[in-house]
């Protein structure tokens, strides 16, 4: 799921330092549409917006012009450059000087793998087939929502689902009919911008790095890339090319306004989850009453309701579930129509974001710009073939 449209992958498993966000936070709270609730500690989270001053202070004209102006210009010549600097760097220059990996077993069980997860503050991990030694797929939230799905489906059978493993994953998406994930990776020496095209063409937020030994032919897990980190790298090395990315996000249609799933603080964590699989997307704004945004739950926000098996834990209400999440939790990011790409790679270059939350300016929902939309954007748009084929 990506925000809004496929799998979610929320965390850099490679990355071990924190990041602190920089801008001054806001909080926000509200009742919601079955009566207020009242706001415990860990509901009241940051809101973060892009730099306000970098907002435009007069409307431009559109790329249906025929004459490009300046701004159209300057815009393309960003996005070129953007590119470029893609096609020269490798996957291996997005990593960090220091980093972690944790790699799980495919023999391991599933009801384990949780307690690994959370003990190392982790979403994901690349999955090792020992008896092969093989490459066996990316291990993400979204496999602990088919557990949850099967489950519901074969509640007599929670004993069974207490005793599966990593590589019973496969069998379960096959019980519950969803189609399995595509297994990719790429090398770490190649163009940033291949794995880029194929993180698009999978529509998947994370890609492992697999090199592979030359004398015995072995592979070898280096790492795990994400969207946020690409673009983050982006952010901080290529400034003068995304500070030319000065269209709002209105103007670029960048990101999504209809059809929004939606919940409230009160809402049955179950049913937010069943969501997700209905509307195959990975975060769902939680509003009140008013539709104004109180905060997000992500697929991720699932892994500690289930810790050590509890799905029984799943009928507690969302507030519950969020009270759950980690202190150094970053924040909910938001933006407004208004606001420019150039100011949001602003932001992504001094926080940590995942997604950003467009609102107005009394803080009702509008809609929803993922990374993914970002990484489109910038790989895609005015190119005569906008196709995502594989590199």
């Amino acid at each position: 799921m990506d925000d809004l449209r496929a799998p979610p992958e929320q965390a850099n498993p490679g990355a071990s330092s924190s990041e602190t966000n920089p801008l001054s936070p806001t909080s926000a709270g509200g009742s919601t549409t079955n009566g207020p609730l009242p706001i415990r500690q860990g509901h009241e989270l940051p809101f973060v917006a892009p730099s306000s001053y970098l907002r435009p202070k007069q409307t431009s004209r559109t790329m249906s012009d025929k004459t490009p102006s300046p701004l159209d210009k300057d815009q393309m010549q960003g996005l070129r450059g953007v590119r470029e600097f893609l096609k020269v760097r490798t996957s291996y220059d997005v990593l960090p000087l220091s980093f972690r990996l944790v790699v799980l077993d495919i023999d391991l069980l599933i009801k384990k793998s949780l307690n690994i997860l959370i003990q190392n503050g982790i979403v994901s991990a690349p999955l090792w087939d020992s008896r092969n030694s093989t490459f066996a797929g990316l291990l993400t939230s979204t496999d602990y929502i088919n557990v949850i799905q099967y489950y519901c489906q074969f509640p007599d059978q929670l004993n069974q689902v207490d005793q599966f493993r990593l590589s019973s994953l496969r069998d379960i998406e096959k019980a519950i009919g969803v189609l399995p994930l595509e297994t990719v990776s790429v090398h770490p020496a190649r163009p940033l911008y291949e794995a880029c095209r194929r993180m698009l063409k999978t529509r998947a937020r994370r890609i492992p790095l697999v090199d592979v030994d030359s004398e015995t032919g072995r592979e070898t897990v280096v790492s795990v890339i994400t969207q946020y980190r690409i673009l983050k790298f982006i952010a901080v090395n290529n400034e003068k090319h995304t500070m030319l990315l000065k269209k709002p996000v209105r103007e670029l249609g960048l990101g999504t306004y209809t059809n929004l799933a939606t919940a409230t603080m009160n809402s049955c964590v179950l049913d937010v989850i069943h969501l997700m699989v209905k509307h195959n997307i990975s975060a769902v704004p939680i509003v009140d009453r008013d539709n104004k945004l109180l905060n997000v739950f992500e697929a991720v926000d699932v892994i500690p309701c289930i810790k050590g098996g509890a799905y029984d834990e799943l009928s507690a209400s969302v507030g519950d579930a969020l009270s759950k999440r980690a202190d150094d939790f970053t924040g909910i990011y938001t933006c407004s129509e208004e606001d420019r790409l150039d100011s949001i790679f602003d932001t992504i270059r001094k926080s940590r974001v995942h997604r950003l939350i467009v609102v107005d300016d009394e803080s009702r929902l509008k809609g929803i710009i993922s990374l993914s939309d970002i990484l489109k954007y910038v790989l895609l748009y005015g190119e005569e073939d906008d196709t995502i084929r594989a590199p």
